[in-house]
């Protein structure tokens, strides 16, 4: 399947300003969320086959905060939310309000924060996505996985991907107001065949 090096760089723009609104609208619900200002940049988005994903989310041995849902209604697929264990911390820190480097653990609140958060963002570009092609698309109730990028991404490699199964990765900075640490992020959407080609074929209208 030669479409991802058929995308021409209009139909990518057009795929990153889907992104930077779905970004944005992840920001006002982190925001409202958190009571605090939390800007979202968008700065690369990436179309790749499955096997090359691990390359652009971190190393193998790196530890991951994975929130995994399925994509439902006019297309089907999968969603992960990746987040590094250093970022994910971080994270429960600013939605449980507590001070910079009090999360040590991923304990029930935690996860239940996190697990937040990716349905937030999964949302949110979902969502963007969905005004973009006309179409329906829910998501499910997350679950979360915290292990190393190898194994979370292998399993979802086994689970659901093919040989010729693309992925849209979507990388996230995210920067709260008053902090000048950046934290990083990313948005994979693994749409079944049938789904890739009516995203391909949207795009192309463009």
């Amino acid at each position: 399947m030669e479409d991802v090096r058929d995308l021409k760089a209009l139909q990518l723009d057009a795929l990153r300003e889907v992104a930077n609104i779905g970004g944005g609208h992840a920001a006002t619900a982190l925001s409202q969320m958190t009571n605090r200002t939390i800007m979202i940049a968008v700065p690369e988005v990436n179309v790749r086959p499955l096997e090359e994903v691990p390359d652009l989310v971190g190393a193998a041995g790196e530890v991951i905060a994975a929130v995994l849902m399925h994509m439902m209604g006019d297309l089907t697929g999968r969603t992960l939310v990746v987040f590094p264990e250093a970022s994910a911390r971080t994270r429960c820190d600013i939605l449980l309000r507590r001070s910079p480097g009090t999360t040590r653990e991923f304990g029930e609140m935690e996860q239940s924060g996190l697990k937040e958060a990716g349905n937030i963002l999964a949302s949110a570009y979902l969502n963007a996505l969905s005004d973009f092609m006309g179409m329906v698309l829910v998501p499910s109730v997350p679950s979360l996985v915290v292990d190393l990028s190898g194994a979370v991404l292998t399993t979802a490699y086994l689970n659901f991907g093919h040989e010729r199964d693309f992925v849209f990765c979507v990388e996230t900075s995210f920067r709260v107001e008053g902090s000048a640490d950046v934290l990083q992020g990313h948005f994979l959407l693994l749409p079944d065949m049938p789904s890739l080609r009516a995203i391909f074929d949207a795009i192309r209208l463009t």
